[in-house]
């Protein structure tokens, strides 16, 4: 049903999120932090399962703990340089607006990798010093 009156929509910055942070897992800081299927953060890697929710402002370290021992800050917004991916995955100015993927917590690329890749957020601008990343 559409509304027939004016609503209250209310609105949540969302610059900075913590999560629980999966078992054994280091994050480096300025690199790209996701969500596992458990819903703990991990850092980016080459999986279908994980959702990119920015970027660690600062290491998580929980490479000793046990899951959920530690909350781990991330960051969203645009963010980069990252790492290009090379040959056919190369992405270019003319990607801009378009998904890129997670190769590793550092590297994008333009395709899943064959289905084999995560969504790691939306091409804001591409340099000669790598690929500026939006992330939701």
């Amino acid at each position: 049903m559409a509304a027939t009156k004016d609503i209250n929509t209310r609105q949540v910055a969302g610059l900075r999120r913590a999560f629980p942070v999966a078992a054994s897992t280091l994050i480096h800081a300025g690199t790209i932090a996701c969500l596992n299927a458990s819903g703990l953060l991990t850092k980016g890697a080459v999986s279908t399962t994980l959702k990119a929710v920015g970027v660690a402002p600062r290491r998580i370290d929980n490479a000793s703990g046990a899951a959920s021992a530690i909350r781990g800050e991330v960051e969203t917004g645009v963010f980069g340089p990252f790492k290009n991916s090379a040959a056919g995955d190369e992405i270019v100015l003319a990607d801009v607006n378009a998904n890129c993927f997670i190769v590793d917590d550092e590297t994008v690329a333009k395709t899943n990798g064959t289905n084999t890749r995560s969504v790691a957020g939306v091409v804001w601008d591409v340099t000669a010093e790598g690929v500026w990343v939006k992330f939701n």
